[in-house]
């Protein structure tokens, strides 16, 4: 009964990979995928930052799912003095291959944003996109409907299925809003800082050709990205709170994201001197509601930080999957900028 099971389930995830809905790649360390969460992000928070992240899930189920992305982003005129706005850009890019049909899609796109600094604190933010992205598939790999014979998966039976396009490009755009506030006192022992970030986002505006059957008429189906996060210092602690809230809708599909994450600072850093650099350690814990729940554990010295994510499936496919979501590994370069914006007086 179980084989049965997993045999329908991989049928499943391969018409899944078909759709012209399906949904955008996505991370458990959403705050560290930037460009994908909003692309207002980009500047947002510090002069220059590079990520780069990796995700495999499903491995006990099929062949895994891999998605490998990188990004990076900076301020064009952070430099400049008595400035009314930050201007900013970033590019973004990821790999995805899905299970055993090899579904591969390669997306690159390009950001633009302009952060206008509304006081010492804070700053709202706009931001689009635009790139490119490429799609294929292995339809030899796949395991069809068609090809279960009433008590088992036949691979000789024919699988009835034509693909007019195995590969094709598409044009895709987007835009963002971004609203960022940071007060940067949270040297030595006081811990008082305060962040918050919050946007809205909207992908593939356009509507994208997305299919490999009915080239043209099947669109990718605009996608809504909303969140909310901060970085709250516990005062005269070492300790901080950094909870988050993130929304994706595309289309019917949902997901709802909710969690913290609790920082420790191992120490701080000297502030004149340079000699010691701050170093600290955090541990969270998020769920994907009707999904997974998520562990978090990440390492920060200095500019560096380095993080690891497990899921663990809690939804309907749990006899299937053991439990097994996936892990997620980033490794990210953040140069800071102190925490306030010289705006324009």
């Amino acid at each position: 009964m179980k084989k049965l099971i997993r045999i329908c389930f991989c049928i499943g995830l391969a018409c899944i990979s078909l759709i012209g809905n399906a949904q955008d790649v996505h991370f458990s360390h959403m705050e560290f995928s930037p460009m994908t969460l909003n692309p207002g992000l980009a500047g947002a928070n510090g002069p220059l930052q590079g990520i780069v992240n990796y995700r495999s899930q499903w491995n006990s189920v099929a062949d895994p799912y891999k998605t490998i992305a990188a990004s990076f982003d900076a301020r064009f005129n952070d430099k400049k003095r008595n400035k009314s706005g930050i201007i900013a850009g970033g590019i973004n890019f990821y790999n995805d291959q899905a299970g055993d049909l090899k579904v591969n899609t390669n997306n690159v796109n390009l950001n633009l944003a302009y952060h206008l600094i509304l006081d010492k604190s804070s700053t709202l933010g706009l931001g689009i996109y635009s790139g490119f992205g490429q799609r294929s598939i292995s339809p030899e790999g796949g395991k069809w409907a068609s090809q279960y014979d009433g008590n088992a998966y036949n691979p000789s039976l024919s699988s009835g299925e034509v693909f007019n396009s195995p590969s094709f490009s598409f044009f895709d755009a987007g835009a963002g809003l971004v609203y960022t506030y940071k007060n940067g006192a949270g040297y030595m022992n006081q811990n008082k800082q305060r962040f918050f970030n919050g946007g809205i986002a909207f992908y593939h505006v356009n509507r994208p050709n997305y299919s490999y059957i009915n080239n043209g008429e099947e669109k990718l189906y605009m996608r809504i990205s909303g969140f909310v996060n901060a970085n709250i210092g516990i005062a005269n602690t070492r300790g901080s709170i950094l909870p988050g809230i993130y929304y994706q809708r595309q289309k019917s599909a949902q997901e709802i994201y909710v969690g913290a994450n609790y920082k420790y600072n191992l120490h701080e850093g000297s502030r004149h001197t340079g000699f010691t650099r701050p170093m600290a350690l955090y541990i969270g814990l998020f769920g994907r509601v009707k999904d997974a729940l998520v562990g978090k554990l990440m390492f920060e010295y200095d500019q560096f930080s380095a993080g690891f994510a497990y899921d663990i499936n809690i939804s309907s496919l749990t006899e299937v999957s053991r439990s097994k979501g996936g892990f997620e590994l980033f490794l990210r370069f953040n140069m800071g900028d102190g925490g306030g914006f010289r705006a324009k007086i």
